[in-house]
């Protein structure tokens, strides 16, 4: 029998050491798999993200330098590359395509900005006037929260119907029971049609607003409303100054989303309108799309596309380098 003995300076673990009265295991080489096990979890949801997204991203990036149009469709990769020609129709202002293409991209400008606007001052007021505690408050969240809680194309096409001219509800309303209007106006086509689109617009996006913003609410605490009110502040002045500037980064967030959703929308109008929007509300989105399906030039609907993209993203960065600046505090 053999013995072995410790090398000088050292010693032998006992058996006290060791609960279970063995000899230590060796430590298994599992901390890279550990570490990489969230990653290969994340990897399927990862990989179809980028098919659903990126690819068609990138299809539509090098479909506007091509011209692709009725004649090409069969074989797209086939269709000569037209360089920036696609970019440069969409842009000059002179001609037909660039000109009715600004006067969509203004139109849609001044509708986000007036369904933005809406949206969180609806919003606001609902989550203000549903801070405090009363009887049926819970009730009032619920009906508050329906258009949001709805299918787009149920409630749009719903809005429709309300909007028609002669059995719609809207005019029923206006004309016959208040008497408001000389005839029953038409909602669905003229300069009518823009204020029907943000009707509509505001209606299905103010619930989101507000349950952020109430949402927000509930991290304030109540006992700087209680110091504020023995100060003699008052309601108006509660709001201003306390209110307010604490729901900032919460109204930051909100407004970029809301920005990008309305800007981008396209169920809305192609609901209530149909594959033609009037001219009063022609969004770009609809507008794009027209310009693809309708003309069937892709390559210049593409191109549009990636204007419009190009615009987003710095819109976006520019709010949030405007917006995040002031909040940056230095490092400790």
């Amino acid at each position: 029998m053999t013995t072995t003995t410790a090398a000088p300076g050292t010693r032998e673990p006992t058996a006290r050491e060791h609960p279970s009265g063995s000899a230590p295991r060796p430590r298994r080489p599992g901390r890279l798999r550990r570490i990489g096990l969230p990653y290969l979890l994340l990897l399927p949801a990862l990989l179809l993200e980028l098919l659903v997204h990126l690819v068609p991203v990138v299809i539509g990036i090098a479909a506007g330098f091509k011209e692709l149009t009725q004649f090409h469709i069969r074989d797209w990769g086939a269709a000569p590359w037209t360089g920036f020609d696609n970019y440069a129709v969409a842009v000059d202002v002179n001609a037909p395509v660039g000109e009715a293409l600004l006067k969509s991209f203004l139109t849609t400008c001044l509708f986000t900005l007036c369904s933005v606007a809406l949206c969180w001052l609806l919003g606001t007021a609902a989550a203000l006037f549903l801070q405090e505690g009363f009887r049926g408050r819970g009730f009032l969240r619920t009906v508050f929260l329906v258009p949001y809680a709805l299918p787009v194309y149920a409630a749009v096409i719903t809005w429709a119907f309300m909007f028609q001219r002669d059995n719609g509800l809207v005019n029923h309303v206006l004309h016959d029971q208040l008497g408001l209007t000389g005839s029953p106006p038409f909602w669905l086509i003229g300069d009518n049609s823009f204020i029907a689109l943000l009707v509509v617009s505001v209606w299905k996006g103010w619930p989101f607003a507000f349950l952020i913003i109430m949402a927000g609410l509930q991290n304030i605490p109540r006992e700087i409303y209680e110091a504020a009110a023995l100060d003699g502040a008052g309601v108006r002045q509660q709001i201003r100054r306390i209110t307010l500037p604490s729901l900032r980064p919460v109204n930051q967030v909100l407004v970029l989303v809301l920005f990008l959703w309305t800007f981008n929308d396209f169920n809305t109008p192609f609901v209530l309108f149909g594959r033609a929007a009037p001219e009063a509300a022609d969004l770009i989105s609809l507008h794009i799309y027209q310009s693809s399906f309708q003309t069937w030039n892709f390559g210049t609907g593409s191109a549009m596309s990636v204007l419009l993209l190009l615009f987003l993203l710095v819109v976006t960065g520019a709010y949030l380098l405007l917006t995040t600046r002031g909040r940056k505090t230095p490092d400790a």
